[in-house]
């Protein structure tokens, strides 16, 4: 499958993505849970060390990183997981359980936990070497962040359904990019982009609706940010949600070999 190929099963995975979600709306409550958890754990961390964060206290500035990145990874993780679990039971034809879904990625917390540390580590250090080295080193750093994503793509799927370590869960992600890696680039492309268009829809609309609505008094203003606002975050909402669905049916091809329903369009291995 060449190039084009690929791009085009990414786009026919997006598509697939988004006839779940419109079968099951009730899947995009993991993200939007996840998100407001996210923004109430770095409100309360952040709120609580602003006061710590002076530019010549490196420690204490990595200190904070790294627990920035390792609760909101975990978050994130968490929610992807249930969302996975929820989104892998709409293949089978089953309604999704917001409570058996939140309960299967309640059951590896643990492993998603260590999982969300490693990562914050890893980040840290990515984060530290951009800052600190030359433009070689920059260019390192680069390079280590993109093969540590590819490599780590399936780390959450397979936490959540194969029940296995963080380092079992390392080899298997890696095992499964190495078997679908034209299909999870084609992916990421394909949802990226109908990702940007759905939030520059979005953005649209809240721009239309600032210029129709009147905006010379508190009530329509408030009207007019509060529309807007609502389409933005159902857009994001929309796209991050795309994300964990299209790499369910990439996951379920990898490990199966089946092509997962609503994905029927897709040739995963064929397409030319």
């Amino acid at each position: 499958m060449g190039i084009f190929g690929r791009f085009l099963t990414g786009l026919r995975l997006a598509k697939g993505s988004l006839a779940v979600l419109v079968d099951h709306p009730r899947l995009l409550l993991f993200p939007l849970v996840g998100g407001l958890a996210g923004v109430v754990y770095l409100g309360t961390l952040l709120g609580g060390t602003f006061g710590l964060l002076e530019p010549e206290r490196d420690a204490v500035v990595y200190g904070v990183l790294l627990l920035v990145y390792a609760g909101s990874t975990f978050v994130a993780s968490f929610f992807t997981a249930a969302l996975m679990h929820a989104t892998r039971g709409t293949f089978r034809g089953e309604s999704p359980s917001v409570r058996r879904s939140l309960g299967a990625a309640w059951s590896n917390a643990g492993t998603l936990l260590v999982w969300s540390l490693i990562a914050a580590v890893v980040g840290v250090v990515i984060r530290a070497v951009e800052e600190s080295s030359s433009i070689g080193g920059k260019l390192v750093a680069l390079l280590f962040s993109v093969a540590w994503a590819v490599v780590t793509y399936f780390v959450v799927p397979v936490v959540v359904f194969e029940d296995v370590s963080v380092r079992g869960a390392f080899s298997r992600s890696g095992s499964l990019v190495r078997s679908v890696w034209g299909e999870s680039l084609g992916a990421e492309a394909g949802v990226s982009i109908v990702s940007v268009l759905l939030t520059g829809l979005g953005v649209l609309v809240a721009v239309l609706l600032f210029a129709v609505l009147p905006t010379d008094t508190a009530a329509g203003l408030a009207v007019a940010a509060a529309g807007g606002g609502t389409t933005i975050l159902l857009a994001l909402l929309v796209g991050y949600a795309l994300t964990g669905v299209a790499k369910t049916a990439l996951y379920v091809y990898g490990t199966d070999g089946e092509t997962p329903r609503y994905f029927s369009g897709v040739d995963f291995g064929n397409e030319g």
